[in-house]
């Protein structure tokens, strides 16, 4: 114990500081206190898409060594994080590629220029983004293109042995200018599942996620030339129509994904990035294409059913225009959530740039996204990530100083399950206005959750990370919580700090 002229430690004991606190004390919702005063919610979903195909994002070319590698990850990661998002969302397998150590699947073309070719020096790009995420309390979802075998070219040729065009070339197709999987093949579902199994069940990750490649997008008269797999079908006694078939083959992997992940690990959660028009018409004013009978992606499904844990539906529209409105499709969305899943919209940021977007209009979609908080629109995704990190037109600036001015942990899923986090213990202040606690040693925290009491509003100020154990601090109530990967917070330990004394208030 420290003892000075101003400052001296003790227990604080007075009635009105007890009673102020005594709610909180007493396990009050940190989140509820925060949001009925606050118009920034303490719970929100902020990701951004770090695409690796054609080396959108990251690693910005093929020949740039290990180091520049993770130096250019870890910078990324870095401008995130100082904009307060708190989940990626990793392009993994851009087609039938790892960007990992796959013993199914070779080694990406976009991570080395050769598809096949270890990354050297040796590292596992998502052993290190999963290290490198957490330290940040960020979260990461590992992002799959389940059927696209390549991507600007309709050729084999160069392909690894080992890629699945080569291990299934009965069901690989030229489609357009991509090489495409037959998604209704039963060896091609079996093995991709077997690739979901390896990731979940050997990297840490928090999600994996799918976005909106099923069939692929159609080439104007160009039929997708899967007729034998269909009628291989058919004369098994099949009797669904060739739509209806499809359909049933992505719902098939869907369903097949989101329960093989929750018999491995139930906390990971499962995310899909869906075109975000389900059909036209659905609500009345809207055109476009129809995923439904274009895709065979039946999205308004998987929601109603719960197959996932979230969906981010890609409303890459404007507000105003009444053909694909950003409102109006977001509320239709959440009219399909029978499930009470939550809604994390997938947001278009490079419109700012391939569009001529204001940023003004992304700003303003994550306030629609807000304003329906109570109808679990809990976030949303932004493509991409280099929009943000490169502060584009200062999209960076304009969040940080307004939308995402501060932290925000996850989302609690509640249907899933974690060890509950503990909570932190031997809470205590010093005297140049630091608190510090000791580390968990029960291996259940992921981050550390600190709230200032201000204007009778617990706000959150600090998201830490598990080894992170002080922060500074000024005067006023404080209190920290323990919080597991699931975002479920522990029981408070408040503190009072001013000019006089430093005191542990109660927990």
């Amino acid at each position: 114990m420290v003892i000075s002229e101003r400052k001296i430690f003790q227990v604080v004991r007075s009635t009105r500081m007890l009673t102020k606190l005594i709610g909180f004390v007493l396990g009050m919702s940190v989140c509820r206190a925060v949001q009925d005063g606050s118009p920034w919610p303490v719970r929100e979903f902020r990701g951004a898409w770090i695409a690796t195909v054609a080396n959108i994002d990251w690693p910005s070319s093929h020949s740039l060594t290990t180091d520049q590698q993770k130096n250019e990850l870890t910078s990324l990661l870095d401008r995130l994080q100082s904009q307060n998002f708190n989940a990626i969302v990793l392009q993994v397998r851009t087609s039938g590629d790892a960007l990992y150590n796959s013993s199914f699947e070779p080694w990406s073309y976009y991570l080395t220029g050769r598809q096949g070719r270890a990354p050297s020096p040796y590292y596992d790009p998502l052993e290190f983004t999963v290290q490198e995420a957490h330290k940040r309390n960020m979260e990461v979802h590992a992002w799959f293109n389940p059927y696209r075998a390549r991507s600007g070219s309709n050729s084999t040729s160069g392909l690894a042995p080992n890629h699945m065009a080569n291990r299934f070339p009965r069901y690989t197709y030229a489609y357009g200018s991509n090489l495409w999987m037959d998604p209704g093949a039963k060896v091609v579902q079996d093995f991709i599942l077997s690739v979901f199994r390896d990731v979940v069940t050997r990297y840490d990750i928090d999600g994996l996620h799918m976005d909106d490649y099923f069939y692929p997008y159609p080439v104007s008269g160009v039929a997708f030339p899967d007729s034998h797999t269909y009628s291989a079908y058919v004369s098994g006694g099949g009797r669904l129509s060739l739509a209806d078939w499809r359909r049933d083959s992505v719902n098939t992997l869907v369903h097949g994904l989101y329960s093989l992940v929750k018999s491995i690990k139930p906390h990971v959660k499962v995310g899909i990035s869906p075109f975000g028009i389900w059909k036209p018409g659905h609500p009345h004013t809207i055109h476009g294409l129809s995923s439904f009978d274009s895709l065979y992606a039946d999205s308004k499904k998987w929601l109603e059913l719960g197959w996932v844990d979230y969906l981010s539906p890609q409303l890459y529209w404007e507000i105003d225009p009444p053909q694909q409105s950003y409102p109006a499709l977001l509320d239709w969305w959440l009219q399909q959530n029978k499930m009470n899943r939550h809604l994390y919209t997938g947001n278009y940021a490079s419109a700012i740039v391939v569009k001529s977007w204001p940023v003004n209009e992304l700003v303003r979609q994550v306030q629609l996204s807000r304003d329906r908080r109570d109808q679990l629109s809990l976030g949303n995704v932004f493509f991409s990530a280099k929009t943000f990190s490169h502060n584009t037109h200062g999209i960076g600036d304009t969040f940080k100083s307004g939308e995402y001015s501060t932290p925000a942990l996850q989302p609690e899923m509640t249907w899933l399950t974690a060890p509950a986090p503990s909570s932190p213990q031997n809470v205590r202040a010093s005297a140049d206005f630091k608190l510090y606690w000791s580390s968990d040693s029960s291996h259940t925290v992921r981050s550390w959750a600190v709230y200032a009491l201000r204007a009778d509003v617990w706000e959150l100020v600090h998201v830490l990370n598990r080894d992170t154990m002080e922060v500074g601090v000024q005067g006023g109530y404080y209190a920290v919580r323990g919080v597991n990967r699931l975002g479920k917070e522990s029981d408070a330990v408040t503190v009072h700090v001013d000019d006089i004394y430093v005191g542990v208030v109660g927990k």
